[in-house]
C-alpha cells in the first residue's frame, strides 16, 4: 500500500516562486513510488472545491533541474483555477523528496515517480479515477511520455518546452554534438569519477551534460552556473541563467544552486526515454514549443513518430524558458481545452 501523507501548506513553509493566487488551496503531500522512494508534492484543489465532488486530476514534473516550487506548481496552479486537481512534484532524491543519494537522476525512477502520482491521485476520494492526466515540462517530458506508454491510466498527457534528456545527454544538441571520440572521452570521464567515488567513498557533482574540449577532454564542474555570467555568453545560457539564478531562482533546485550528482548521465547513457511513444494511441498528446525555442526539433520529432490524436502547438515569438513563466505567452487556454476535451 502507498503510503502518504497530506497536510495544509504553512505560509512560512510556502517557497514558491511565481505569483501565488490566495484562492487556490496548497496542501504539502508525501507519497511512495514503487521503489520506496518518498516523493514530495504540493497538491492544488480546484477553485470552489466543494466536499463530495469529483474532478478530473493532473500529475505535474519538471524542469530537469527544478523543483515544484518553480515552473510545474505555477502550472499546477494555472490549471487548478480552471477546475482540475493538480500535484506539481519533486522527482525521486531532488528537492524534498526521499533519497539517501541526493540530485542523481534516472529515467526509469522519473517514469516511475509520474505512476506513482497517478497512484496518489486516484487515491483521493475526490478523483475521477478515469480522468487523470499527466503533464511534463522540459526535461521531464520523456518521462511524463514514457509512463503514459504503459500506464494507461493516463488518459491525456501534454508537453511543454520538451527535452529529451536521454538524447540530450547521451548525444548532446541535436544528436550530433558528440563524435565517437568525443562521446568515448566522456564514458571515460565517468568511469574516472565512479573509481573515484569508491577510493572516497563520497558523493561529487558535476555537469548533466559533459562538454568536451577541443582537445578531448571531458569538462568537470560541480555548478551549473557561474555566480557571473561572462559577456561572451551565448543566448541559450543566458536565457537559463536569468530562469534559475535570477526570477525563479531557489536554493533547493538543482540548477539554481549546485549541479547534479556527477554519475547522473549513466541512467540516459544507458536507457532512452520515449520509446514506444505511438503506442500512447488512441489516448490523446499534445507538444507545446516555442518557434525561438531552442528545443522545438524536441517536440518536432516525438510529434511526428507519435500516432494520432495528436497536437503541436508552436507559440509565436517564445523561447524555452518563457514556456516556463511567462503566463502572457503560455498558451493555458489550448491546454485547458486539450484536458476538457480528454478529460
Amino acid at each position: 500500500m502507498q503510503k502518504t501523507s497530506i497536510i495544509p501548506l504553512a505560509p512560512e513553509q510556502d517557497t514558491r516562486v511565481f505569483k501565488k493566487d490566495t484562492s487556490i488551496i496548497v496542501k504539502n503531500v508525501r507519497f511512495t513510488d514503487r521503489y520506496g522512494y518518498e516523493i514530495a508534492g504540493h497538491l492544488y484543489l480546484p477553485k470552489h472545491f466543494k466536499e463530495g465532488h469529483t474532478y478530473g486530476a493532473i500529475a505535474v514534473s519538471g524542469p530537469f533541474g527544478a523543483v515544484k516550487e518553480q515552473s510545474s506548481g505555477l502550472y499546477a496552479q494555472e490549471l487548478a483555477k480552471h477546475g482540475y486537481v493538480t500535484i506539481a512534484f519533486d522527482p525521486a532524491m531532488t528537492g524534498e523528496s526521499g533519497g539517501e543519494v541526493r540530485d542523481m537522476a534516472s529515467p526509469d525512477i522519473f517514469t516511475e515517480d509520474y505512476s506513482a502520482a497517478v497512484d496518489f491521485l486516484g487515491s483521493l476520494d475526490f478523483v475521477d479515477r478515469n480522468r487523470i492526466g499527466a503533464l511534463g515540462i522540459c526535461g521531464l517530458s520523456g518521462p511524463a511520455i514514457t509512463a503514459a506508454v504503459n500506464d494507461t491510466r493516463i488518459k491525456a498527457i501534454a508537453t511543454t518546452a520538451m527535452y529529451d534528456m536521454s538524447e540530450s545527454i547521451r548525444d548532446h544538441y541535436k544528436g550530433d554534438y558528440y563524435t565517437k571520440d568525443q562521446r568515448e572521452a566522456v564514458k571515460q570521464y565517468l568511469a574516472n569519477m565512479r573509481w573515484q567515488r569508491v577510493d572516497t567513498g563520497k558523493e561529487a557533482r558535476g555537469l548533466h551534460e559533459v562538454p568536451v574540449t577541443t582537445d578531448g577532454q571531458a569538462v568537470y564542474a560541480d555548478t551549473l552556473f557561474p555566480d557571473v555570467l561572462p559577456a561572451n555568453a551565448d543566448s541559450v545560457t543566458k536565457e537559463f541563467f536569468n530562469y534559475y539564478r535570477g526570477r525563479a531562482y531557489h536554493p533547493r533546485a538543482i540548477n539554481s544552486a549546485t549541479a547534479w550528482n556527477v554519475l547522473a548521465p549513466y541512467g540516459f547513457f544507458n536507457f532512452a526515454l520515449g520509446e514506444h511513444i505511438e503506442e500512447i494511441s488512441p489516448r490523446p498528446i499534445l507538444f507545446i514549443t516555442g518557434d525561438k525555442a531552442h528545443s522545438r526539433y524536441f517536440s518536432e520529432e516525438a510529434y511526428a513518430k507519435a500516432a494520432g490524436p495528436k497536437e503541436l502547438i508552436v507559440v509565436p515569438n517564445a523561447t524555452h524558458t518563457d514556456l516556463y513563466d511567462q503566463i502572457d505567452k503560455i498558451p493555458f487556454d489550448r491546454l485547458i481545452a486539450f484536458y476538457d476535451r480528454n478529460l
